[in-house]
Order: structure tokens, then sequence, then C-alpha cells
């Protein structure tokens, strides 16, 4: 109590004329804020899964709206002590980020059960509140502060943004330095020299000590004391895909670098198994199966991507096993463009099938450099030295788009290694290597006679992403090569392995379609789609109504059964030899299985019908009656998610167990409600406690709720829709986060700051801002996505600094509507609705976030720019209701 007491005699009026050192130390615990946020979005991508991080956004700002309404409630005493209360809150600050993170990892949920195991609802909830606690003590420092600067609140609403945005860019530079276990030092370094400046700012020494003392305790318990009391710094999943290889007896980890794209890490050992879509029939057409093939890349612990070793030349037959060998059966000694190098192994296969040239693409810098390392050089016998291939350091999606190179064979193989439906449920995840657009991108860049070869997991029963992928890759065809698209397309499955989708430019002619089908049969492969492949759907439409049922319907009107195929039984063809030279192979295999077989599989036959009306016609009937919804991918919804219909939600209350790769969606439905009910009892709740000053001095009440309620909606939509959206030029989430975040914040503080000049003016020009922030948006909304495109053919430093400018304009006028209203509210001296307008626009932000992925996933991330300019539009006639004096004047009587 000594440290409050110190600045007790401290004058109220003291925050009224704020001085440098206040704002400087405002803009720091603003910044460790915004810091923490990022922090614990990385311990929970590490962790669990990231989009839980995501959500720390919302605990923010619900943060801020809790502590608004206490101050609402408590306001007189709060006017009265603010001193104290602010010292108290500021100095707990760093012990409850410790304390949260600390105990947080004793309490660790398994994302997967949420859905089938009640206990790990409430193990989440209990992360959410733990981690809640140090945001309400930054926000109560924040919510006091803005109190008691009421008639400075632009300059301080600068210093905050600022320093938030400043922050941002500081943790993005210290994820090089520190790992994810130890990154909230950085967070709590911020607030340590906020509050000793504030402090100091007061002349209160003896608070500076405790300060000191506070922080000093802080950053040595959140080192130390994990190991002392034997709590792990990050309790990791043991279903992440790092936590399997921790726990091979020989497993070991080779590598390991951190950086902002990533913790990535490599694990050796001998019960490491990766074999991409491997045939069955390697285990026949082998002497032996090379053994220790692979060893595993994780980043964030998501993987493994396999790093295949340098196979001597006697194993390298391995090569012809793999899917990723198609275009090689009937392209010799071609010009090979890889999408995405990942761990290499389309690489090795159009080196090892004869590629006169490799041109290989990899947006991270930190898996280029991996693969420079010894340790891994070791394993693949330096890869990238060899000199036919040439290394392109950004997305392989965006160079093609912009180059006047011509190739052979382009391959986008496995570029999402671990699979589309990711186990951790990932709710919402940019997947812009596979949209409408890059698929023409590929098309463009194909010299005459070229291929694209796309390979992609294929683990889902009921099938979802692959569905999502033929729709998105017909589309390109036909919008390509409109008359002759049914005869550019050869697509194969292995049932609950991978699928494998080529593309010929001009056309597959008779001789390569036997070839084709030849080395199909050959490896006991699914034909799914050649041209003048025969089709029967008299059992189409049984088909689709039996997958519905098997999801929504009673059970016992479902019948979706059919063989297994025996992987032991050898190629029906003994003089069959899928290893030998190409020409001999496939006159040997022509015969291979053509002995009459039982019935396909469902998955196999759903497969066959979606390229036959894809191609043929008939595909908006069957995307109808099937079960999930299977629309392609776009620039604009680039999203291998949201595959329940929005009509069926209502329908998986009752059977979630059925949506185990789903309930990362369903969640997002489930936050939305949540943030709804909360908001608007935190709105209410100030009319309970203060009912006779919010009904009897405060004259537009409800038109100030609406101002600050779009303000919040609208400024948090624009934030996370532009994160998205930025992932086009920067290849990279946690990049684009924080430059977009520290951009939007920046520029909107130096708003804040001009607003000062359209204070007096405010009842003409705010309106005119705020309707030019919705042009603005409107017009980001319909032209971003080429701008992003052609920023991302610039080297990365020169994309930082176009994507940071490029969101100045809309931020800059974003930053004036909030400082604004606050200052005129201050002027008026409507005290109550200043600290409850405030909380209202965090509790509506909290909304806006949720619904955001909802909005992306069903309409697009462009509808996310155009409904936050409608909040914004809204917002104009209701800046008036914040203008309106807090009493009716009383009416003067004039003589006649």
């Amino acid at each position: 109590m000594a440290a409050v007491a110190s600045i007790s005699r401290l004058t109220i009026p003291s925050l009224e004329a704020p001085r440098l050192p206040h704002f400087l130390a405002i803009g720091l615990i603003a910044g460790a804020i915004i810091a923490l946020q990022i922090a614990v979005m990385r311990v929970f991508a590490v962790g669990s899964w990231s989009h839980f991080g995501s959500l720390v956004v919302s605990l923010a700002m619900l943060g801020f709206s809790l502590s608004s309404v206490v101050i609402f409630a408590g306001k007189d005493w709060f006017d009265r002590h603010w001193q104290g209360a602010a010292t108290t809150a500021l100095l707990l600050f760093g012990p409850l980020a410790v304390a949260s993170n600390l105990f947080a990892q004793t309490v660790p949920f398994n994302a997967i059960f949420l859905v089938s195991d009640p206990t790990q609802k409430w193990r989440l909830l209990a992360n959410f509140l733990l981690y809640l606690l140090p945001f309400l003590a930054g926000a109560f420092f924040l919510g006091i502060v803005f109190l008691k600067s009421r008639t400075a609140f632009g300059r301080v609403y600068f210093a905050d943004l600022t320093g938030s945005g400043l922050a941002g860019l500081v943790v993005l530079v210290s994820m090089y330095l520190f790992a994810p276990e130890t990154i909230i030092v950085v967070p709590l370094l911020l607030w340590a020299i906020g509050s000793i400046l504030w402090f100091a700012a007061f002349g209160a020494w003896k608070s500076v000590v405790a300060g000191v003392v506070v922080a000093a305790l802080s950053i040595t318990g959140y080192l130390a004391l994990p190991g002392l009391l034997g709590i792990p710094d990050i309790a990791v999943s043991q279903y992440k895909g790092v936590a399997y290889a921790r726990n091979f007896p020989d497993g070991k980890r080779i590598y390991r670098s951190v950086s902002p794209f990533g913790d990535l890490q490599v694990y050796a050992s001998s019960y490491m198994h990766f074999a991409p879509g491997l045939s069955d029939n390697a285990a026949f057409g082998m002497p032996e199966v090379p053994a220790n093939t692979y060893v595993g890349m994780y980043r964030d612990g998501d993987g493994p991507e396999g790093i295949m070793r340098n196979l001597a030349p006697a194993e390298q037959v391995y090569f012809r096993y793999l899917p990723m060998h198609y275009p090689y059966v009937i392209k010799s000694n071609p010009r090979t463009f890889v999408v995405q190098f990942g761990g290499g192994i389309s690489t090795q296969t159009a080196l090892n099938a004869g590629s006169t040239s490799v041109t290989v693409a990899e947006s991270n810098p930190m898996v280029l450099k991996a693969f420079h390392d010894p340790a891994l050089k070791d394993v693949t016998g330096d890869i990238l030295a060899d000199p036919r291939i040439k290394i392109i350091d950004y997305d392989g999606r965006l160079y093609l788009a912009n180059t006047a190179e011509r190739y052979d064979v382009v391959d986008l193989s496995l570029a999402d290694s671990v699979g589309l439906s990711n186990p951790g449920g990932f709710a919402i995840s940019e997947k812009y290597a596979y949209t409408r657009e890059a698929m023409l991108s590929y098309f463009r860049a194909l010299a005459d006679g070229g291929m694209l070869s796309v390979t992609l997991w294929n683990k889902e029963e009921p099938p979802k992403s692959v569905l999502k992928l033929y729709s998105t890759i017909a589309e390109a065809a036909k919008a390509f090569d409109p008359a002759g698209a049914q005869n550019d397309i050869f697509a194969v499955s292995s049932y609950l392995s991978t699928t494998t989708v080529l593309f010929k430019r001009g056309g597959f002619s008779a001789e390569e379609i036997t070839r084709l089908r030849d080395y199909t049969r050959s490896m006991s492969w699914e034909e799914l789609y050649y041209p003048g492949m025969a089709f029967d759907g008299s059992k189409s439409q049984k088909l689709l109504d039996d997958y519905r049922a098997s999801i929504f319907g009673s059970g016992q009107d479902a019948t979706l059964a059919g063989p297994a195929a025996d992987p032991t039984a050898p190629p029906a063809n003994a003089d069959c030899d899928p290893t030998a030279p190409a020409d001999p192979t496939l006159d040997a295999c022509a015969n291979a299985g053509a002995a009459p077989g039982p019935d396909v599989l469902p998955a196999t036959a759903l497969e066959r019908l979606t390229w036959h009306s894809l191609l043929t016609g008939g595909w908006e009937k069957v995307a109808s009656d099937y079960v999930f919804d299977t629309r392609s991918l776009s620039n604009d919804q680039p999203y291998f998610a949201a595959y329940v219909k929005t009509a069926d939600l209502p329908k998986t209350l009752d059977r979630l167990d059925l949506f185990q790769d789903d309930w990362g969606y369903l969640l997002l439905w489930a936050t939305l409600g949540i943030a709804c009910i909360t908001a608007a009892s935190l709105v209410l709740l100030p009319m309970i406690f203060g009912w006779r000053i919010v009904f009897s001095r405060s004259r537009g009440k409800l038109g100030t709720i609406l101002y600050f309620a779009c303000l919040g909606v609208g400024y948090i939509m624009v934030e996370v829709g532009l994160i998205s959206r930025f992932t086009v030029a920067l290849a990279n989430p946690t990049v684009s986060a924080s430059v977009l975040i520290s951009s939007m914040l920046v520029f909107s503080g130096l708003g804040s700051l001009f607003a000062e000049r359209i204070f007096d003016r405010a009842n003409v020009l705010l309106p005119a801002v705020l309707a030019s922030i919705g042009l603005l948006l409107l017009v980001y909304g319909l032209s971003l996505s080429p701008v992003l495109d052609w920023i991302g053919s610039y080297p990365y430093s020169v994309r930082l600094l176009f994507c940071f400018l490029l969101v100045s304009p809309p931020a800059f006028l974003m930053g004036m509507p909030m400082a604004t209203a606050m200052t005129w509210l201050a002027r008026l001296e409507k005290q109550h609705l200043f600290v409850w307008a405030w909380g209202i626009n965090g509790c509506f932000s909290v909304i806006g976030s949720a619904a955001v992925p909802i909005v992306a996933t069903s309409f697009g991330l462009s509808a996310v720019l155009q409904w936050a300019a409608i909040a914004y539009v809204v917002a104009i006639p209701a800046f008036f209701a914040v203008l309106m004096p807090p009493r009716a004047q009383p009416a003067r009587l004039v003589a006649a």
C-alpha cells in the first residue's frame, strides 16, 4: 500500500494535461497488452491449434468491456481513488500474465474431444478465464486513464493506438530471438518499462521501486517457475504431430529454428514412416522398401512434412510408386516447376524422373535456411545444391502469375502436407494455392502440351475437401478451355490416402490416356475420370441420398457400404512390373486388373459422379443434394472449411460426434452466439446499476449506443478481415497479423491526433469522414486481390513496406470517429456515457471478431469489408445523437 499512498497526494487534474512521459508510459503499457495478445496466440498455436489463439483478441476486447462496466458502476469512487486503482491494476498486469500462463499449462485441453468429452469444455473455459485476467487488469488501467484524461482524449488515444501498433512490430522482430516458450518475456518487458516510466512521471519514487521489484519477480518467475514446479513451459497436445515424434523411443530432434514464420523443428526416428500415397504394390514390386526413408519437419508442432533422405540408385525406383510420379509417365526430360518446396519430395521426384530443370518455390525462408543447414544436408544429400534446381524465395502461385516462363510440368503436390482436414479441426485457414485464380495462373504457365499435377490428401469419409478441389479445378479448366475442358482432365485416387488430378494444356491424346490408365492399374489406384470414360448414373441419386442419411438420417436407411481391397493381394497380372522402363512396364500392365471385380466404394462412386457432372453437366443438382458444401475456392473464399450447410446447422446439435473434423467451424457459430449474449449483457448492466443517470440525464442514448457499436464492429471487421487478405502477399498469417495490426493502429493513432483539428466542426466534417471510410472499404473490397497479387511478386522487405502503407488511408480516417465522439461526450459532460461508450465499443468488437470468419466463409472476404462499410455509414446519423446535450434547455419566453 506504500506504493499506492506515494502518489495519492497528486491532484486529480494531473491527467487533464498529460506530459510526454505520460504519453510514453501509456503507449508502452498499451503495447504490452497487444504484445501479450500476440504472445498468447503463439502459445496456443504451438500447444494446441492456432484458431484458439485468435479468440484471444475477443478476450482482450471482453476485458475492456468488463472493466468499463465496473468503472461505470463505481464512477464516483474511481474519480476519488483513481491513483490507487490505476497503480493496483498496473502492478497486477505482469504477475497475472505469468500466473495465468503457468496455471493454464496445468489444465491443458484436448481440442479434438471438445465435442465428445464434456470435461474438455471446462478445461477450455478455464484457459480462457485464466488468460482473461491480465487483459482485465490492463483494461482497468487504460479505462481509468481515459476517464481522468477526458479533455485530452484524442492525444491519449493516439498514444494508446500508436504504442500498440509499434509493439506489434517489436513482437514480430522478437520472434527471431525468443522461442514460443519464452515469448511472453516481451510483453513483460514492455510493461515493466512502461510502469516505471508512469510512476516516474508522477514523481512517485516508492512506486518506481515497487514496479522494479514486481517486474523482476514476474520475469524471473515466468522463466524459472515451470522448471521448479515441474510444469511444462507449453503443454503440447498429445495429438499434435510433434508429440508423437517426441514419444518415439529413438526420437531425436536434429534441427530447430524460431521466427515469425513459425517454430520449425525436424525429428528423426526409425519409427517414422511417411509415404504420401505410396502404392500398396510397392511391397510386391520392390525387392525391399527403403528403410528410414524420411525425417519429419514440424511447423508449430503440426506435421510431419516428410523430408526424404538421399536414396541410393538401387532404391530410387521407390519414386515410381508415389502419385507425384504421374506427369512423368508421359513427359520425358521436362522443365518442371514445383509450386511449394515443403519437404522436397516433389522436387526429388522431378529430379529422379529426368527433369532438365526444376524451379522450386518456397515462401517460408526458414525452410530454405533449414535445408542449407548441415543437419539436413546430410539427410538430403544437399538437394538444393543440385545444378538443375533454381530457387524462388516467395509464393510459387504469385511467381507463376507474373512470369513469362513456361513449363512442361507444374507440380502442386501435398502443399498442405498434413492434410486439409487437420486433426485440430481448423475452423478457418486460407488456402490460396488451391483457388480458382491460382489454378488459372498454373494453366497459363504451362507450355503447349504441359501438365499441371495436383496431389492432395484424401482421408475423409464422407468426402469433403477433395470435392471442393475438384469443383475448383473444373471451373478453372472450363474458364481456360471452354470447348475442350472434358479432354484436359485425368483424375485418380487411393481410398483414404491421396487423390491426384492432372490437367494437360491442349488435352490428352488417346495414347497418353492409355499410358496413364495402364500406370494406374499397375499401382492399383482408382480411376475417377479420363476423357471418354463411360459413366452409369442410374444409382447417383440413391448414393447422394444415402450420404445425407448417413449424417442426418436415423441410421436405418443408409446403405453406404462397399468392399475393401485386400492390400496383401498381388497384382492381377503377374507380368506387370512397374519398376521396369516405361514402355515395357506399361505394355505388360495393360491388362492388369482387367478381370471383373467387385463394385466400387461409395466414396469412389461419388468422386466419379462429381467429375462427370462437373465436366458434362448437372453439377448444380449434385452439389445441392450432397450432404456437405462443395463450393469451389476463390481468392475471395479460399477455405477448405464450412462444410456444413447453413440450413443444416440446427440438425447438428444432437449428433455432434459425427462432426469431429467440422466442430471448429461449428465453434465459430457458438462463439458468435456467446459474444452476442455477452455484449447484450454488458450493454444492459450499466442500465441496471445507473439507470437513474442513464435515463434521466442522457439524451440520445440509443443513438450513442448505435454509434459506438458500429465503430466497434466496423473497425475489428476491417482489422481481422484484412489479416486474411494480406496473407496473399505475405504468405504467413503471423507476419500478416503483426504487420496489419501495427499499420492499422499506428495510422489510426495518427488519425486520432489529427482529429483535434475537426472537433469544432465535427457536425459537418465527421459525417464526411465516415462516408469516406465506407467508400474506401468498398473500393478495397473490390480491388484488393489484384493489388496484393502484384505486391506479392516483390522481394519480401518491399512487400512488408507496401502492405504496411497500403492500409494507411482507411486506417488514418478510422482513427478519427472514436476520438471525436469521445471528446464531445466529455465536452457535453456526459461523463457516465463516456465510460459506457468505451465499453460498448469493446463489446461489439467481440461480436465483430467472431462474425468475420462466418461472413468470410459464407459470403467472401470482400463481404467482410462491405459489412464494415455499412457499419460506418450507419454511424453517420447515429453521430448526431452523440452531439445532443445531456438535458433539454428550458424554453425562454419572448415578449411580443
